[in-house]
């Protein structure tokens, strides 16, 4: 994944508390094998009602979804995360979120922000006053800034999550920075490995 330090954009209110991952994705949407599309997913047997916010061409192109409450709660689902990230979105700020929705993010480079109930309502009626106001999430500083309206705010984030977004490191990232290690205990460990059991073919000798 990319490293995240700063994002600066528009943002959208979604003023619903409660959105599980089924709502963020449907589950007829889980049977695509690739990764990429699923924006075309997000959101959408809201999206039908044309009132719904994001098919309100004042937030279009807005890259911070401001929502309510418990966000990202229900399944495990990953799709979630790819739904939001492939249309556009690369922070979510709630007063609370799913935990494993919140770990997922992390893994992916969507950068989750946490806000007391009413700091989130402060920044929802800012956006909703003008959707043109741009809005700061700083990762490296853990502040959020609405500067034109000198709103700021700090949140937090544990230490682990931060270090994989500023450097973006996924899972295999991780992994892949114990190589060395990993090379060295390969060659000296005397456990019983996989060698030899395999031909080139993948064929069990």
């Amino acid at each position: 994944m990319k490293p995240v330090h700063v994002i600066e954009g528009r943002a959208v209110p979604l003023e619903r508390s409660d959105v599980d991952t089924d709502q963020i994705i449907p589950s007829e949407w889980l049977k695509r094998v690739e990764r990429t599309g699923f924006g075309r997913g997000l959101f959408s047997e809201w999206r039908d009602d044309t009132n719904f916010v994001l098919n309100q061409p004042q937030y279009a192109g807005a890259t911070i979804l401001v929502a309510g409450p418990r966000f990202g709660t229900g399944s495990s689902r990953e799709h979630a995360v790819w739904a939001l990230m492939d249309y556009g979105f690369s922070a979510i700020i709630a007063p609370s979120f799913g935990d494993i929705f919140r770990n997922n993010a992390s893994k992916q480079g969507l950068v989750i922000v946490q806000l007391a109930h009413e700091d989130v309502n402060a920044l929802t009626a800012l956006v909703s006053e003008w959707p043109e106001r741009l809005v700061v999430v700083d990762v490296e500083q853990l502040v959020v800034e609405v500067p034109d309206a000198s709103w700021r705010r700090e949140f937090t984030l544990d230490p682990m999550t931060r270090e994989r977004l500023l450097n973006g490191w996924d899972d295999v990232s991780l992994t892949l920075l114990r190589d060395a290690a990993i090379t060295t205990y390969e060659a000296h460990s005397l456990a019983p490995t996989l060698t030899g059991v395999f031909d080139e073919a993948g064929r069990a000798n």
